[in-house]
């Protein structure tokens, strides 16, 4: 992930109040899909050990998680969020510096309003890169200042 210069913008910059809905519209079957270049932060070459820069798996569950949220906020009235709280991805194949990917996700479930269950994915081409399931939870903006 670059750093703020380009990506990833601050939410708040990526959805605009505006384009925000007034009540949540967050609702199983709706999806996210974005794409990004495999390089800056998102490489490693595991410490010179394998001759090439590829994505890395906190690479990918970034990009992950990243859309995820995009797709919860851009569902979200002013003054909600979320925060992801488990991750669970396989990382299945490589994809060299430079690659262009796709992520997708998927909202599955929404239990009591508040806890979102995703299906991730990245892609490149045809080829899977990375897939498995995120968790957000909505929150109030500020709920959790002064803790």
């Amino acid at each position: 992930m670059a750093e703020r210069r380009g990506w990833p913008k601050p939410l708040k910059d990526a959805v605009p109040a505006a384009e925000r809905p007034t009540a949540a519209t967050v609702a199983a079957g709706i999806e996210r899909l974005d794409e990004f270049v495999v390089e800056d932060r998102l490489v490693t070459d595991v410490g010179g050990t394998i001759g090439v820069r590829v994505l890395s798996t906190p690479g990918m569950i970034a990009v992950m998680e990243r859309n995820s949220a995009v797709l919860s906020y851009e569902n979200l009235p002013e003054g909600k969020a979320t925060v992801g709280f488990e991750v669970c991805v396989k990382h299945v194949s490589a994809a060299a510096e430079g690659s262009r990917c796709q992520v997708r996700s998927t909202l599955r479930e929404v239990v009591d309003g508040r806890k979102l269950r995703f299906e991730v994915e990245v892609r490149e081409g045809e080829r899977t890169i990375g897939v498995g399931t995120h968790e957000r939870r909505v929150i109030e903006v500020g709920q959790l200042k002064g803790k």
